[in-house]
């Protein structure tokens, strides 16, 4: 009798084990990403909304109604949750749109929410707790407002045309060849609620142009919608300020002012290229070690749902942010609901304008859909499962992104646990040892110079790792003496500046219920100066489960 309820205990266990990973199925499709098919109808459905008087996100005019960002709008917890938990129907598939209404008395950032997919016939205003409206004038710059940008800059340079000559030897801004210039503006955009001013460096067109500047930073007033009521309100160069491009010109040229000169162009200095130099002891003509899966991938993919080694996800890279996990299991129990990269932001100093007021928030600056694509064998190993991507950031129809996430397992080179027991008699009593792999979810997002790469790593004791790494190039500003108090001089003319970056997560634990590990964690994180990793593992230890999951 004992023997066979045991065997029946058995069996339920194993059929509701199957249960939650058919239902930890069936869920994933609400977290995925748009496809083309969503975004291309929800496009039409509100171009088609007399009242929004949309136009072309792309045609060069400001002063129109146009979509910014479409991306998918997340089902309520508690919604997701029952198809998740009980297998019921999912709910329909809605979209987030960010509209700015530029053609308005009032210009406007208004969000709509449109529904349901595939196929939209309905939408509705976003609004957000205590209804405060997002300024117009903090909108994210765009292509069309570049290209005015681009426009005035050629006034402006074409005024100091002999001095960035001469400055540069022989670079400008327009009716160049292979020695033009060219410019990075700066954020925030402003100092003060209301004002859309951008401080605009100059630097020579050349691979790795971001750590070529060449002293030369403009304020524009670009608040208008009309571009030809812009102003250049300042103007600096070789540490002095002025307060128009004229006059700089004017003391230039009478020499009120000291004449810069940068040393001239060498198109055979690799200082800023990604051309490797210099000797190596390592042989070139030998392949490195390599990854390889002898008998295929060990890791389940369908779509945006992932099964590895006890573990199963569903993933998307949302358009705005970027890479996010949901409904993370282990061994079929909830870990957490979701953990998402929601923000990067870098604080900087520095002696030129530009580099003091340097303050970039990278959602800002398209950051979720800046995912380029992979390169096999470098960015993700050969082996590397790679999914396409699309994206509807500043655009008039889905943008594609090919190979831009890839997923794939690999060796930690370092046994998970291991132990030589010594008989201390020049042998031993017993030797055990695990090897360690891990699966990888990554993307990388190329933020001008900056190039982030993310990852969500996947231990098979249960332990999930979130990662970024930064590379690329550094943002640097022109050297002065007085630049040495906010960075350090990395070449002739150019200073990398000091600045501090911050990784932003949301991370909703549902470790042993959605209910009982809120309680906890805010328990126990309350007046104390501890990180979210001390808490949470305080969190699991008192409830005696899922010990070795730590964040």
């Amino acid at each position: 009798m004992r023997l066979l309820c045991l065997l029946h205990m058995v069996c339920l266990a194993g059929v509701g084990g199957s249960r939650a990973r058919d239902w930890a199925h069936h869920g994933a499709p609400m977290f995925a990403d748009l496809t083309v098919r969503e975004m291309k109808a929800v496009r039409a459905y509100l171009h088609a909304v007399p009242e929004l008087q949309l136009a072309d996100a792309r045609s060069k005019t400001l002063m129109k109604n146009s979509i910014l960002l479409m991306e998918l709008h997340l089902p309520r917890k508690h919604e997701a949750l029952r198809v998740l938990d009980r297998g019921q129907a999912r709910p329909p598939r809605q979209a987030r749109v960010v509209v700015l209404m530029g053609n308005q008395t009032g210009p406007n950032i208004t969000e709509y929410i449109v529904g349901p997919l595939p196929a939209p016939n309905s939408h509705q205003v976003k609004t957000f707790k205590g209804g405060r409206p997002v300024r117009f004038e903090s909108r994210p710059i765009t292509s069309s407002e570049y290209e005015h940008i681009t426009d005035i800059l050629k006034k402006i340079t074409t005024t100091a045309h002999q001095l960035l000559l001469e400055t540069t030897g022989g670079f400008s801004f327009s009716n160049c060849s292979d020695r033009c210039l060219t410019f990075s503006d700066i954020a925030p955009r402003g100092l003060g609620p209301g004002e859309r001013r951008t401080w605009v460096m100059l630097q020579k067109f050349v691979e790795g142009y971001f750590i070529h500047p060449v002293g030369f930073e403009v304020l524009i007033n670009h608040r208008d919608l009309d571009p030809d009521k812009w102003t250049v309100e300042k103007v600096w160069y070789n540490s002095r300020y002025f307060d128009s491009v004229e006059e700089l010109v004017e003391q230039y040229e009478s020499g009120g002012v000291e004449k810069l000169q940068l040393p001239d162009h060498d198109v055979n200095d690799l200082y800023s290229t990604y051309i490797p130099r210099g000797q190596s002891s390592t042989p070139t003509d030998v392949h490195g070690p390599k990854l390889v899966e002898p008998q295929g991938h060990r890791y389940f993919i369908d779509h945006n749902f992932v099964e590895y080694a006890g573990w199963s996800f569903a993933y998307r890279v949302r358009s705005s942010a970027g890479l996010q996990v949901f409904d993370l299991r282990f061994k079929g129990e909830r870990i957490a609901y979701e953990i998402s990269l929601q923000e990067a932001i870098a604080f900087y100093s520095g002696d030129t304008p530009a580099a003091m007021q340097t303050k970039y928030i990278d959602a800002g600056w398209a950051m979720g859909s800046s995912t380029y694509e992979l390169a096999s064998g470098i960015d993700c190993p050969e082996i590397s499962t790679f999914v396409d991507l699309h994206h509807y950031s500043d655009t008039d129809k889905p943008v594609l992104h090919r190979n831009a996430l890839c997923i794939f397992e690999m060796t930690t080179a370092m046994p998970l646990r291991r132990h030589f027991n010594s008989n201390f008699k020049g042998g031993y009593n017993f030797y055990g040892g695990l090897d360690n792999t891990v699966l990888v979810l990554r993307t990388t997002a190329t933020v001008y110079n900056y190039d982030y790469i993310w990852d969500f790593l996947f231990y098979q004791n249960g332990v999930v790792e979130v990662k970024v790494s930064a590379t690329g190039y550094i943002h640097a500003t022109f050297f002065t003496p007085n630049g040495l108090h906010y960075g350090t001089r990395v070449h002739h003319h150019v200073l990398g500046n000091l600045h501090t970056h911050l990784i932003h997560y949301k991370v909703d634990l549902d470790v042993a219920g959605e209910h009982r590990a809120a309680f906890g964690f805010k328990r126990l994180c309350e007046g104390r100066n501890s990180s979210v990793i001390v808490c949470t593992r305080q969190r699991m230890k008192d409830q005696r489960k899922f010990q070795s999951i730590f964040l």
